[in-house]
This record gives structure tokens, C-alpha cells and sequence, in this order.
């Protein structure tokens, strides 16, 4: 074959291949880049709501003041519950009852030592018994830690109707400018009612000053509990006022009262005052709460005089002093019985570092009474040592009756010498006695 042609045959052969050539495959996509999207961003869990516990209270202007402070502190590490203020100053107890029997009463409230058994009676007060014995996180819910005479003005027929936030025992003020001028050596620990009634008469200035000033405060019943008596006995079933012990303690006070060789007349206190007198410096020997501020009043007034502090002086049994005590207590109609709980707790361990005396053993030392209540730095050690021989009053469900026949029937006129403290015992034990549960 000549090459001519050769080559054609050639070429045709490179077409024909070309043309059966199986089709390129396509090249794969490329895939769309991927856009980096911001994460969603998770809102953090809300905090859980707090619920709004209610408290109530007798505080006035100032006092009120001094708790919200606490409350904001307790407030503020609080995780479930918020409080509420509500003060109440006049006509409390009014108040409380109408708020109680209207199913409006705040969840938590103050109580006197005297009031708190008589509501428990009744029902309108919440055991917080096994809420407190459950309770292992709280200091103040401790009941072991607190003096047992105080923690018992909590107690109803075994029950805890809510936590004492202060045990202000009865001390003595005196005027040691007074004692100097008269001569007489200050109050110590071994003075008795008699070095009492003597040193009493000896710095009486008929018509200036006198010795001490009494007007049912203070209480005759510790009068009566020092001399080894009871108005009230310890199983509630008589009240053996008309003993050889309460008339001794009883006849005490009576021949002091308003007997102007010894003590400030009525008709001048009505005048002039009753605890003012003493800070003017015209009582040498005044009888007050622990928490008082006759000890430093002069601080706030220079015209006020400066008074110290002894212990009371010992009766025949004992040196028993009255401690007024209160408490906050839960409502039984509260909606939040937890929450009202852990307020009250919480509530209760900020007070016993405002209010003195606490009333726990653990914080009955000077350095606690000094921090709450920075006056009282002086006095802290001579309270501490009242603290042993304190005790509220022995109360009943019916209370506020016994005690209108206690002061009505029997006080009353012993004080004005209508009766030998014997004599009027025999009328008014039979009375007394009919309030008893």
C-alpha cells in the first residue's frame, strides 16, 4: 500500500476512536463551605422566686430602723424567701387578734413570753417542734443552746410554738455619785434585802431624792421567788400565794412602795417619771432590763446622770430575778409553712446578735453583748452574772385573767395599804385559782 493512502487510513481510525470515546465524567462538586455559626447561647437557669413572708411586729419608728438592717442582712442570704416588715406599734395585740380572726395575720410575729402560750391554746400559732429537731443547719434553731426558762415561755403541752429572741433580766442601776455623798459602799454581790432596805433609807433626802423607786415594777414576783415562794406552782393546779414564802416576799415589797422614807411617793412619780427620775439623779437604786440604757444614757444626754450595774440583791432563798422574754412565732393559717420556717430562723439568729441579752448559752458573753449593743461594754460581765437566776413569768392559757385578778384584786390594794399582804392572800388565791387550766 503506497504511504498515501496508509495515512489516511490512519487518520480515519483516530477519528472513528475518538468519536466511540466513552464522555469524560464530571468533576465532583465542590462542596458549599461551611458557615461558622455563632453556638445559641443558654440563658442561665432564673433563680427561683422567693416567696414574700410577712412579719409583724410592735416596733416603733426607731426600733423598726434597727430591724429592717437585720432583715435586709437576712434578706440578702436568703435563697427562698423574702421578708417583709410590717410594724404595728399601736394597739398591737388589737391588731394581731382582728388580723388572726379576719384569716389576714402576717406569717410570722412577735410575742411576749406572756402571750405566747395563751395563742398556742387556741390554735392560731404553728408547731414548729419537728421542723426544729429536723433542723441541723441553723445555730439558732439549736434548742440545747438556749437557757431552758426562756426556751420554755415557747412550749405548750410539749409542743414549740416558735424561738425566744431575747432574756432581759432585771439588774439593779445605782448612782455611785449618790452612794459617795452618802457614804455608803457600792453594790456588791453579798448585799441582801436587808443591807437593801437600809441603804435605801440612808439615801433617801425626804422631798429631792430617794433611795429606789418601785411601782409593780419591778415585779413582786421575783420578791416572792427569792423568798422560796410561787404565784403560780410549776403543774399549774394552785397558786399558794398566801405561803409563808410569797407573803414574806410579797410584805417586802409592800412595806417599800411608795413609802417615802425608802421610795419615790406615787403622786411624785405621776409628777415626774418613773425611770426618768433615776437618769435626772434623783433615785439612787433603780431596778431595769438588762437591755436599758440607764447605763449609758449619759452618753446620749450629759445631763443625764451616770449610772452602773450590780445584780439584784439576794432574798432569803435565792437571788431569782425576772427576765422579760419575747418571741417570733409562726402563724398556723401561713400559706408557706416552709419558707415562714427558715424566715423565722434566720430571723431569730439576726436579733440575738441585736437584742441582748441573747438568749443562748453560746453567745452569753461579753464580746457578743459589747458587738450588739456597744454601750453595754461596761455592764456586760455584772448582766452575764444574772443570767443563772433568771426566769420569765410561769404563764396559763388564761393568763390575761390571772393576771387582771393578780393586780386588780391583790396588788392593787396591797400597795395602798387597804391589807396585810397575808390577809389579802386568803381572798384572792381562791380567784386566782379559778383561771387554772
Amino acid at each position: 500500500m503506497r504511504p498515501k493512502l496508509l495515512l489516511i487510513f490512519v487518520a480515519i481510525a483516530l477519528l472513528l476512536t475518538a468519536c466511540n470515546a466513552p464522555a469524560p465524567t464530571s468533576a465532583p462538586k465542590a462542596e458549599p463551605a461551611q458557615t461558622q455559626t455563632a453556638p445559641t447561647s443558654v440563658p442561665p437557669p432564673a433563680a427561683p422566686q422567693k416567696v414574700k413572708v410577712r412579719l409583724t411586729t410592735w416596733a416603733g419608728v426607731d426600733e423598726s430602723k434597727e430591724l429592717q438592717a437585720v432583715i435586709d442582712k437576712v434578706n440578702a442570704a436568703a435563697q427562698t424567701f423574702e421578708l417583709v416588715h410590717e410594724p404595728a406599734p399601736a394597739d398591737y395585740g388589737t391588731k394581731l387578734q382582728t388580723a388572726m380572726a379576719g384569716g389576714t395575720a402576717a406569717d410570722l410575729m412577735w410575742l411576749s413570753h406572756e402571750d405566747i402560750i395563751g395563742y398556742a391554746s387556741r390554735g392560731a400559732l404553728l408547731d414548729v417542734t419537728d421542723m426544729l429537731k429536723a433542723d441541723t443547719t441553723n445555730p439558732a434553731a439549736k434548742l440545747d443552746d438556749y437557757f431552758e426558762p426562756v426556751l420554755a415561755s415557747c412550749q405548750y403541752q410539749g409542743k414549740y410554738y416558735g424561738l425566744p429572741w431575747i432574756a432581759q433580766p432585771v439588774v439593779m442601776y445605782y448612782n455611785p455619785e449618790l452612794f459617795a455623798k452618802a457614804g455608803i459602799a457600792e453594790p456588791d454581790e453579798s448585799w441582801d434585802w436587808a443591807t437593801f432596805q437600809d441603804a435605801a433609807k440612808r439615801l433617801t433626802v425626804p422631798g429631792q431624792q430617794w433611795g429606789t423607786s418601785f411601782n409593780g415594777w419591778p415585779p413582786p414576783h421575783m420578791w416572792v421567788w427569792q423568798a422560796g415562794g410561787e404565784v403560780i406552782s410549776t403543774d399549774l393546779k394552785t397558786c399558794p400565794v398566801d405561803s409563808a414564802e410569797a407573803v414574806q416576799g410579797l410584805q417586802f415589797y409592800a412595806d417599800i412602795i411608795y413609802n417615802e422614807e425608802h421610795a419615790v411617793p406615787e403622786a411624785v412619780i405621776a409628777e415626774q417619771g418613773f425611770g426618768e427620775m433615776a437618769k435626772t439623779g434623783k433615785v439612787a437604786m433603780f431596778f431595769g432590763g438588762a437591755a436599758d440604757d440607764l447605763d449609758y444614757a449619759y452618753t446620749k444626754d450629759p445631763k443625764n446622770a451616770r449610772l452602773k450595774v450590780a445584780t439584784v440583791p439576794k432574798g432569803p432563798k435565792s437571788r431569782a430575778t425576772f427576765a422579760w422574754s419575747a418571741a417570733t412565732s409562726i402563724w398556723s393559717g401561713t400559706k408557706n409553712k416552709q419558707a415562714a420556717y427558715d424566715a423565722m430562723v434566720a430571723l431569730t439568729e439576726g436579733i440575738h446578735h441585736w437584742k441582748i441579752v441573747a438568749p443562748r448559752k453560746s453567745l452569753a458573753n461579753v464580746e457578743t453583748i459589747a458587738a450588739s449593743v456597744p454601750g453595754k461594754a461596761e455592764s456586760a460581765a455584772t448582766i452575764l452574772k444574772a443570767l443563772p437566776d433568771m426566769r420569765p413569768f410561769r404563764v396559763i392559757p388564761k393568763y390575761g385573767d390571772w393576771n387582771d385578778v393578780f393586780w386588780n384584786q391583790f396588788m392593787d390594794p396591797l400597795f395602798h395599804k387597804k391589807g396585810t399582804a397575808a390577809d389579802l392572800a386568803k381572798t384572792a388565791r381562791p380567784k386566782l385559782e379559778a383561771t387554772l387550766p
